[in-house]
């Protein structure tokens, strides 16, 4: 019998490549434990993308990995906090939230 086998092609990653995908695995996974400890896993995604760095950031201060007294990050965090929390108690749509937190990159 003569059966024609397939070979199953399978694409090669370099080890830069595979490294940066470990690293991108290893940021969501410490990302997606903050959003839990926060009690914000139920955040839609576009919610925690736009918040994501201010998160990372509460994380990173709180282990000790620097300390800021800036009158700008702090409204940030008050800002970042009184529209995940309206969201939250439905008082404001997703939208909304998203349009108030965005920030805009020079």
């Amino acid at each position: 019998m003569n059966a024609i086998s397939k070979k199953t092609i399978r694409p090669t990653l370099s080890p830069m490549l595979i490294s940066i995908f470990k690293k991108v695995e290893l940021e969501k996974r410490k990302s997606d434990e903050i959003f839990q400890t926060l009690g914000w896993e139920e955040l839609p995604s576009e919610l925690k993308f736009e918040i994501e760095e201010d998160v990372i950031g509460y994380y990173n201060e709180l282990h000790g990995q620097y300390s800021t007294n800036c009158e700008f990050v702090q409204r940030r965090r008050e800002s970042v906090d009184f529209w995940v929390k309206s969201y939250m108690d439905r008082l404001c749509s997703l939208e909304t939230a998203i349009k108030s937190l965005k920030v805009n990159r020079i």
